[in-house]
């Protein structure tokens, strides 16, 4: 692939102008930048990776109980291998387990990449209007540049993946991290999710977040809004969210 997307070193500045030349957003618009997620919200991948998981651990001789996948959906390749490593015993080491369970993710992806309901209008009305879209992802950034063909590296500003960073989902830190090299204000920005590790990292940055579960449900909770697909979602709705965010502050 020729196209890639900004990484987090890229300066605010060169950001602003990255898909016009101008200020990215007028002032009067309350909403200043939206984080989306990658897997299960933009594009319908959670499936492979439970795939891969599994068909790596069957060469390994271990079976993957379903009720695992509740668990490892979201969360960073660290946490997740761990986890499955533990679970199961498996005589294998995590770095090269890290490294068998995205050769077979990748190898999946190779053969196309399913746009979640919604997805790619919402990223082109968020580019018409020049609402700073950013990817905030667990995933590493190999993976992240091998699906920009679907999603279109033009719709974003941004890119944050997991290997970018010591700390990620959960912690509030890519979305942190997405905010400042933008320049924004990480209160008057939304965030887009489809797990809870995704929705409790948004909301420890502070941001407004939406949740759009795949896998496992996701209870409602102040300051976060719960709907069924990003159908539902459009610029007009995630500027009345921070705008009664921010009524609600002052």
């Amino acid at each position: 692939m020729t196209s890639s997307i900004p990484a987090v070193g890229t300066s605010p500045q060169a950001l602003g102008s990255a898909r016009t030349g101008e200020t990215p957003m007028a002032e009067a618009v309350t909403l200043q930048a939206v984080f989306l997620d990658l897997d299960g919200t933009l594009v319908d991948t959670e499936g492979f990776w439970w795939e891969a998981e599994a068909e790596v651990f069957a060469r390994l001789g271990h079976v993957l109980d379903d009720s695992h996948r509740e668990v490892v959906v979201g969360g960073p390749m660290s946490r997740s291998a761990g986890y499955l490593l533990q679970e199961t015993g498996a005589d294998i080491g995590l770095t090269e387990l890290s490294t068998l369970l995205n050769e077979a993710f990748v190898a999946r992806i190779g053969r196309g990449v399913p746009l979640m309901p919604g997805a790619r209008r919402l990223l082109c009305e968020l580019a018409a209007h020049r609402v700073p879209a950013a990817l905030v992802s667990a995933s590493h950034r190999t993976i992240i540049e091998r699906m920009l063909d679907s999603l279109g590296p033009e719709n974003f500003v941004l890119a944050v993946a997991g290997d970018d960073l010591m700390r990620t989902k959960p912690h509030p830190d890519p979305y942190l991290t997405a905010a400042a090299r933008l320049g924004v204000d990480p209160t008057r920005c939304a965030v887009v999710e489809d797990t809870l590790t995704g929705v409790r990292a948004g909301e420890a940055a502070g941001c407004r977040v939406v949740a759009v579960p795949s896998v496992t449900p996701i209870p409602p909770a102040p300051g976060r809004t719960v709907v069924r697909s990003l159908e539902e979602v459009d610029l007009p709705f995630l500027q009345a969210l921070i705008t009664e965010s921010q009524g609600s502050v002052h």
